[in-house]
């Protein structure tokens, strides 16, 4: 079976077909970038675009970088804030005109990595941690999803979230080095290690690609791994997300 999945960031909205079977996205990923005012209605169109894009009729799958309950927004993020309360379900199915799930973007990415990557068979307190436009995190017991942590809203210092002082973003806008701005990150692990006390911590979002410019100054204790699907991670398991309520997967 083949399903659409479509990620969507603080800076780009991605979709691309999804082999169920197998993981493997079957054709290129197609992105637009998120529009400025990161509003709900234009952010819809954006998805209904990706969607007329693949010709798609299906099921839709939908990573979103919010706390997502039940479909509902719960908080806007790094979004604008008349996201909040907003049913992304709904918005985006009357946009499409086709059904779709949305989970937390980091809730997708743990569902790539644990079905078809790194986390395949791992059991105990996984972490998907997504390093982008904020801090995402995903958390899985014995490969079963608990939704909604958001270790990036830890407050810190000034900072009303570390994720304002150690994601991506900030690392841009910073013009921060690798070296200086992966010891913001191990700080923020540190955090995370000290709260749930994680068995894994795998790492997702665009950043994951560089691991090997920054592991050097990651030292807790928790073993970190990136996720090999990397930025694809959360478009799989957008489409792994819709596929999930035939009950198949984790």
């Amino acid at each position: 079976m083949e399903i659409l999945g479509i990620d969507v960031g603080g800076s780009g909205i991605k979709g691309a077909l999804v082999n169920m079977e197998t993981g493997e996205m079957i054709t290129e990923r197609f992105r637009i970038p998120t529009p400025k005012s990161r509003k709900p209605k234009p952010m819809a169109e954006v998805v209904a675009k990706i969607v007329k894009h693949f010709d798609y009729s299906g099921p839709i799958g939908c990573g979103f970088p919010t706390v997502i309950k039940n479909g509902v927004c719960k908080t806007p993020g790094n979004l604008h804030k008349r996201w909040a309360g907003v049913n992304v379900d709904e918005l985006f199915s009357e946009a499409t005109g086709l059904p779709v799930t949305v989970v937390n973007d980091a809730d997708a990415a743990g569902y790539a990595s644990m079905n078809f990557g790194v986390g395949q068979g791992k059991d105990g307190l996984v972490l998907m941690i997504t390093i982008g436009t904020g801090l995402g995190s995903g958390a899985f017991y014995n490969g079963d999803l608990i939704p909604n942590f958001e270790l990036g809203q830890i407050p810190y210092k000034k900072y009303d979230k570390i994720e304002l002082w150690a994601a991506a973003s900030a690392k841009e806008r910073e013009e921060l080095s690798y070296k200086k701005w992966g010891k913001r990150f191990n700080i923020f692990l540190e955090f995370v290690e000290l709260i749930v006390s994680p068995d894994l911590i795998i790492l997702g979002g665009g950043t994951s690609k560089d691991w090997d410019e920054f592991k050097d100054y990651i030292s807790i204790e928790t073993p970190v791994i990136p996720a090999e699907l990397q930025n694809h991670a959360g478009i799989i398991g957008a489409a792994a997300a819709a596929y999930n309520k035939k009950g198949v997967l984790h």
